[in-house]
């Protein structure tokens, strides 16, 4: 019987520091992913808003530009929303309950907030791809890629932890 509970612990142990070692990982690519997803759509943004002012041609480029925008910050909130269902922090959820969670700015700032609003940024972005298809006149396409993404862009700004992010 001993043994069936060594065993036991032993594997709990196990779990818990494949988890910890999981989500630091997880942690990590969300970081550095960060920066490849504000370079492109800061890109895409400048790009777009260039090909606006200068009543520039919607060609391949452009398209691409918001093609990779969309697909890099989706792969971004992949990221998060495993690293937020393994996140230790979920456990606050129960622990604090709502009032709690809402009190604590850091809970409130990782546990609804980050995620609420970057959520709504990817929609946005969504949203902008979506509505560039169907525009005809070039200079209709880069309008709606500069202020929807620009709009996403600012939202992801917005709701970095930058004290957390920086260190």
């Amino acid at each position: 019987m001993a043994g069936f509970f060594y065993t036991y612990y032993l594997l709990l142990l196990l779990g818990t520091f494949k988890t910890a070692l999981m989500y630091s990982i997880l942690q990590n690519i969300h970081s550095y992913w960060a920066y490849v997803v504000l370079i492109v759509l800061i890109v895409g943004v400048l790009t777009a808003a260039v090909g606006y002012f200068r009543d520039q041609p919607f060609e391949a480029k452009n398209f691409r530009f918001a093609l990779f925008g969309l697909i890099v910050s989706h792969i971004q909130l992949l990221i998060g929303l495993l690293l937020y269902a393994i996140s230790s922090r979920m456990g606050l959820w129960s622990e604090l309950g709502m009032g709690g969670v809402m009190k604590d700015a850091i809970s409130r700032l990782y546990l609804v907030e980050h995620p609420f609003v970057n959520i709504l940024a990817l929609t946005v972005i969504t949203i902008a791809y979506s509505k560039h298809k169907k525009k005809r006149l070039s200079k209709s396409k880069f309008a709606v890629i500069t202020l929807g993404y620009g709009l996403g862009l600012i939202l992801l700004l917005s709701r970095i932890p930058w004290d957390m992010w920086l260190s």
